[in-house]
């Protein structure tokens, strides 16, 4: 089973949605988290060492997330899905965006 973790800003909108949508996949293990420090599920060190995968929304969480974490960050595969803060919670367009952008960076669905 993988361990994926999807961040945003503030965990209330773009990850969350990902956290939902992705783990209903039996073969993963799905949280999210916010990299702002009023993030409603901040990011912490032990998610990134949890995190087989992490994947963030845009480049500049990439380097938040460099810059704050970059040590615990070795050997993990970090993918910017290049997502912009327009979305709300489970919108419909930002659920097509996260199943076309994903799943290439995950190991194939069971069947």
């Amino acid at each position: 089973m993988k361990r994926v973790l999807f961040l945003c800003g503030k965990n209330r909108l773009r990850s969350p949605t990902a956290e939902q949508i992705f783990s209903a996949r039996p073969d993963l293990d799905v949280t999210s988290a916010g990299l702002s420090q009023d993030a409603d599920i901040p990011v912490t060190p032990e998610l990134l060492i949890w995190a087989e995968i992490v994947f963030v929304m845009e480049r500049a969480h990439r380097q938040k997330l460099s810059a704050r974490f970059q040590r615990h960050l070795k050997g993990k595969k970090v993918v910017c899905l290049d997502i912009p803060d327009d979305y709300e919670f489970m919108d419909p367009q930002l659920i097509l965006l996260l199943q076309a952008r994903v799943p290439r960076h995950l190991p194939s669905q069971p069947f």
